[in-house]
């Protein structure tokens, strides 16, 4: 393997080894599998660059190029032109999701799903770092500074993790880095001549890098280990390595969210990050529609997830135990079969465009029916995808219950239990004590918990003087709480945290609901959700009534009715006596005395209503077109791929056939393994050559011919690591292929005899006939290809070096027209192999 080989070889295992620090930031890891691919293909096409040779401007512009297509196939191949050239619509597309992937790293915590987004952010930003480490390390031989985008890789990742990138990854790294400086180091002390690398074996085998009774030099050997040793750790220890939290969700089994009923938990997530960017967003888009049978939907919340726990920096989602869906929730936390409850029905549509793991629901749920992978969290009853599962697009029922506490029953609650209280009202120490001082003074006089919440309520929507503003700056932590109350100027996000959080300081137990507002009535009877509906919102918990939503964000939203300050005419309902409809405790599905009653009736024919951008599935039959792009896309980069082979066997086939060749016979062996005696003699009247053809051959009496022979020999001897030095005569030139190619007997014989037909052609008067050259040239073919190894075989059959002819071919067509065409220098300009002598 040649020195650029195992620097090309060891910079693509680093950049892997770098990136594997990535794999705990998104789960599943599928992606790093896309990322080895892709990267493998642009250090391909690296290596066929340089060996090509091209200028370093043109090799890394090439690999840029290539990387570009690749990821328009995976990504935007339907935006593109023939699913491979991006248009103007695939280059939106690919900005589209960038701006996607950004606001999922803004919406997920770590673990995130792995998003359209987020996998091209992840695969293309490998693929930059890894052409950056090719290009330093590889085309301009430094591996020193290549470093530093792996390190920026690194610490990419550990910013993002947290700190989750721990010393394992931070190890493996590094470890690439030390591997490719080897490689460097080694290759450098290479071309300073021989090493010594001990005494030498008693036996030589065809093909190695070694002189007649001579051993391997030390770089060849330590090459092969830094490459078999970088590939393999490349390879295996990032799939071995812990994933550090398991993904999104980490099973007690068969892995994240194995099992249908086992355990698991649920990492802390912060949705708010983004809440701010729907409000403002400049056009409403709809995000999800329902019908619901429900007699009052203007406390309709859809509500996501539930933020429980303040650090000070912010609130978050505490980590918890995650299990299956069962086929019916648990009863709401502190409940009591006191409390008036109704249980509704409403049927759910998110829209394709509405992608996030929480499933936006009523609460308190009570029974779920969807499809796909989802799973319970109990504490905070919500459902959340399971490896990858999102909302876009789903259909769901969901069975919930209207709760109607009267403001006595609230007033009366007993305390909570210790362990609830104890968890949901811990404040951070750094939070200033103004806002428990504020908190006191706001509630003072109170009689009991709900009187002082029904204060902090009113004092924020009406008495304190807040206004309501989405432009303000944005933040759920002690600095951002002691700022709103300072300015008195937000939106929901510092309403509903500072209102928890000053409920907190005076013993009351209290946690942030992220979600939605019921919405906008539309004229078939559904209700539409939109982005500008987000919402987030306190919820205060009482012992004999549970969880309790309140309202302190003015002009957002409705306040409850147990939570105003004078309830609507009328008489309350008597908690001993649940009204008819009411049930003391919460019934298996809604009343059903006919097929089709009057509230199932309300929510539409019997069934769901699909959001106006969800159109129905329809079988658009077999995709041909599909199929045929495809297969006509394989064939093409299968062509593409063996051009070189073909275009080297279509002149291979073209020059022998201008001297008339006699193909060697199936089976037939050169001297190179049949007896060594006589290595190196010359059969001055061909006789080997007419023996080896099986028959007599018409001589040769086109010097052009014959010229053409030698072409070929010189081209094959290139492809299999000999370059071409037209600076010799052809005897030198021949003797010096004899050399470096190992040739002895019948091979080395066929060698001299070419060249003295060349020598007759070019130099006698009346240059004699010369007869089978085409044998000798599969003959010398032969020879050359028995004296390297597997690998070199192969790759001078798929990417022969020779080749490059092409390229000179099509710049000396560039060259004619140079003086009609404009074009910088460095365009035109590719470099020979330079004049050696062997």
């Amino acid at each position: 393997m040649s020195g650029r080989a195992r620097l090309a070889l060891c910079s693509y295992a680093a950049t892997l080894m770098a990136a594997g620090a990535l794999l705990p930031l998104v789960d599943p890891a599928g992606w790093m599998l896309q990322a080895a691919f892709l990267l493998a293909l642009q250090s391909g096409v690296g290596a066929l660059a340089r060996r090509v040779p091209l200028a370093g401007a043109l090799t890394i512009g090439a690999q840029a190029l290539v990387t570009l297509l690749a990821l328009t196939v995976v990504f935007v191949r339907e935006a593109a032109i023939l699913w491979l050239v991006p248009g103007p619509e695939a280059i939106a597309r690919f900005g589209d999701l960038f701006a996607a992937g950004y606001d999922d790293v803004s919406r997920y915590a770590i673990p995130a799903p792995a998003t359209d987004g987020i996998r091209l952010m992840l695969i293309g930003g490998v693929l930059v770092i890894g052409l950056a480490v090719d290009a330093l390390a590889v085309t301009y031989r430094s591996a020193a500074p290549a470093g530093l985008p792996l390190l920026a890789l690194y610490t990419v990742a550990a910013g993002l993790s947290d700190g989750g990138a721990g010393w394992l990854w931070f190890l493996l790294a590094a470890s690439g880095y030390l591997l490719l400086l080897l490689a460097e180091g080694r290759d450098r002390l290479s071309q300073w001549g021989r090493v010594f690398g001990g005494p030498a074996p008693n036996r030589a085998r065809p093909g190695s890098p070694v002189e007649s009774g001579g051993a391997a030099h030390a770089p060849v050997r330590t090459g092969r280990r830094i490459g078999a040793v970088a590939l393999g750790v490349a390879l295996v220890v990032p799939a071995a390595l812990p994933a550090l939290d398991g993904g999104l969700f980490d099973g007690t089994g068969s892995g994240p969210g194995g099992g249908g009923g086992g355990g698991g938990t649920i990492s802390a997530v912060n949705p708010l990050v983004s809440l701010q960017d729907s409000l403002n967003q400049p056009q409403d888009r709809e995000v999800l529609r329902y019908r619901t049978n429900a007699p009052d939907t203007q406390g309709m919340y859809l509500r996501i997830v539930a933020l429980d726990r303040f650090d000070g920096t912010a609130w978050r989602s505490s980590e918890r135990k995650v299990q299956g869906v069962p086929d019916r929730l648990p009863e709401p936390d502190g409940l009591s079969p006191a409390v008036g409850v109704t249980e509704i029905k409403t049927n759910l549509s998110a829209a394709d465009s509405y992608k996030q793991s929480w499933l936006p629901m009523p609460y308190p749920a009570t029974q779920v029916a969807i499809g796909g992978r989802w799973r319970y969290e109990p504490a905070g009853r919500t459902l959340v995808g399971d490896r990858g599962q999102t909302t876009g697009g789903v259909q769901y029922s969901v069975n919930s219950l209207v709760l109607r506490p009267t403001r006595e029953q609230l007033a009366r609650a007993m305390a909570p239990p210790s362990e609830l209280k104890r968890e949901y009202t811990q404040v951070p120490d750094v939070l200033p004590e103004s806002v428990k001082e504020t908190a006191l003074r706001v509630t003072r006089g109170s009689a009991n918990d709900f009187e002082r919440a029904t204060k902090l309520q009113e004092w924020f929507a009406e008495d304190g003087g807040f206004t309501y503003n989405t432009q303000v700056r944005s933040g759920t932590g002690v600095a951002a709480i002691n700022r709103f109350l300072t300015q008195k100027e937000g939106f929901c996000v510092h309403f509903s945290f500072s209102m928890a959080a000053m409920a907190r300081t005076l013993g009351i137990p209290a946690r942030v609901a992220v979600g939605f507002t019921p919405g906008s009535p539309q004229s078939d009877g559904t209700m539409s959700v939109g982005l500008r509906d987000a919402h987030a919102w306190p919820e205060l918990y009482f012992e004999g009534v549970g969880w309790t939503r309140f309202e302190p964000t003015p002009t957002r939203g409705s306040v409850p009715e147990y939570a105003q300050e004078q309830a609507p005419s009328g008489s309350a309902t008597d908690p001993a006596r649940p009204e008819a409809g009411d049930t003391a405790e919460p019934s298996a599905r809604p009343t059903a005395p006919d097929a089709c009653p009057e509230h199932e009736r309300r929510l539409g024919e019997c069934g769901a209503a699909a959001p106006r951008d969800i159109e129905q599935q329809t079988d658009a039959g077999f995709p041909w077109q599909a199929v045929l792009f495809t297969s006509l896309g394989v064939v093409a980069g299968l062509v593409l791929l063996l051009l070189p082979l073909l275009w080297r066997i279509s002149t291979r086939t073209r020059r022998l056939s201008a001297v008339g060749q006699t193909p060697p016979k199936p089976g037939a062996k050169s001297g190179a393994k049949s007896g060594r005696k006589g290595a190196g003699a010359v059969d001055p009247v061909g006789a080997g050559a007419l023996a080896h053809a099986g028959g007599l051959v018409a001589p040769v009496d086109d010097p052009a011919g014959t010229l053409a022979v030698w072409q070929e020999i010189t081209d094959t001897a290139w492809d299999l690591g000999i370059l071409p030095d037209e600076s010799q005569t052809p005897r030198k030139a021949a003797a010096r292929i004899v050399r470096l190619g190992k040739l002895t007997d019948e091979p080395a014989a066929a060698m001299h005899r070419t060249a003295r037909a060349v020598e007759q052609v070019l130099y006698a008067p009346a240059p004699r006939p010369a007869t089978g050259l085409a044998d000798d040239a599969y003959l010398i073919r032969a020879g050359l290809r028995e004296g390297v190894n597997r690998w070199t075989r192969l790759r001078a059959l798929l990417l022969p070096r020779s080749s490059v002819r092409v390229v000179w071919a099509l710049s000396s067509r560039w060259e004619s027209l140079r003086p009609r065409l404009t074009l910088p220098e460095w365009l035109t300009r590719f470099p020979r192999p330079t004049r050696q002598r062997g």
